[in-house]
């Protein structure tokens, strides 16, 4: 292994994965505003066509090819790893495929590089599925989870880990929560969708919080977690420096969205059994159900965690407010054709 080199600063070389993605674009689109030289590994060149506006290097090749990501790594002083499969349904082995597998290989060229710094983009879903208040990055990450993205996230931070302890890989974790902006085609769309058929449900109390982050939020704590004071080996969670209850969140959609506000609440040992009856079924007659567990801890559990570690150590602020950013992401998707309601004035009851 090459000896490990530092991060200087804006101007160097950095790969981004999953940058044809939600999350992967915004940090790619940043640092390349800022001067980076960035770079990334696409299935095909026409998954890439927004990046080309921004200068990315496009290499073509898939994450768990080894051949394609040692070449991606050449050069490179520095990695963020924003590349996942992502979702709360199917079997746990299709999530390691991509989320650990996958991590290994490109973990694996890293260290034949001189490579400054590897941001991994974890998950809160990291955490225990259950009622969280504060909770800090000191409380022990379970080894069984509810789903498969949530299972193969806490492998792939301890494999990266095991990399930084190990073999000496200049590693930060970052785990943003629940993700909303500009550019999401999958779960704000299906929001908007399920709000407009009245199917947004809220399970127990809808003044539980949730763990909402905009993504220009997690772009500024990758940008921080790039830099050269950024403490090695640490895990750090992120959120907006607002999070919001569950009925502000989805009333705030609706209201900008002109559509009807959710009212409807299910006591959640009836949630629970929901749950568990869909799952399930599920299993047995191989479909996706409309109700699991993974979306009970989305709309039933308090989903509160502390980013104090984040503030303190990175220099974390959360520029942009839980207002803002809903707005701007409204105001993208009506850009886009997928809102057509008009907006009502926001309210606050």
């Amino acid at each position: 292994m090459k000896a490990i080199g530092s991060i200087k600063g804006v101007g160097m070389k950095v790969l981004v994965t999953g940058a044809t993605g939600f999350l992967g674009s915004h940090v790619a689109e940043s640092l390349a505003h800022q001067g980076w030289q960035v770079r990334t590994l696409a299935r095909s060149a026409s998954k890439a066509e927004l990046l080309k506006r921004w200068n990315v290097e496009i290499e073509i090749g898939d994450l768990s090819d080894p051949a394609a990501v040692r070449k991606a790594c050449e050069g490179v002083d520095a990695v963020v790893h924003c590349a996942a499969k992502v979702g709360d349904w199917g079997p746990v082995e299709e999530y390691r495929q991509i989320n650990v597998d996958a991590t290994k290989v490109l973990l694996d060229a890293c260290l034949e590089q001189k490579l400054g710094r590897f941001v991994l983009v974890s998950s809160l879903g990291v955490y225990e599925a259950r009622d969280h208040h504060g909770t800090d990055e000191t409380t022990p990450l379970p080894a069984q989870h509810i789903d498969g993205y949530t299972q193969t996230k806490v492998e792939a931070e301890n494999l990266a880990m095991s990399y930084y302890r190990d073999r000496g890989l200049p590693l930060v974790v970052v785990r943003p929560g629940f993700i909303y902006g500009p550019r999401d085609e999958t779960v704000m769309p299906r929001i908007l969708a399920n709000l407009k058929a009245r199917l947004v449900t809220y399970f127990g109390s809808r003044h539980k919080r949730l763990n909402n982050v905009y993504v220009g939020n997690v772009v500024e704590a990758v940008e921080l977690a790039l830099k050269p004071d950024a403490p090695l080996g640490e895990a750090f969670n992120i959120t907006d420096p607002q999070t919001v209850t569950k009925k502000v969140f989805f009333e705030r959609i609706a209201d900008l969205a002109g559509l009807p506000r959710p009212f409807a609440t299910w006591p959640m040992w009836f949630a629970r059994f929901m749950c568990g009856t869909f799952e399930s079924a599920g299993k047995t007659f191989g479909f996706q159900p409309v109700l699991s567990m993974a979306r009970l801890k989305f709309m039933g559990l308090n989903l509160d965690y502390s980013i104090e570690k984040a503030r303190k150590q990175l220099g974390y602020v959360g520029k942009t407010s839980f207002d803002d950013g809903m707005a701007k992401t409204i105001d993208w998707l009506r850009a886009q054709g997928r809102v057509t309601g008009k907006a009502r004035s926001i309210q606050t009851s």
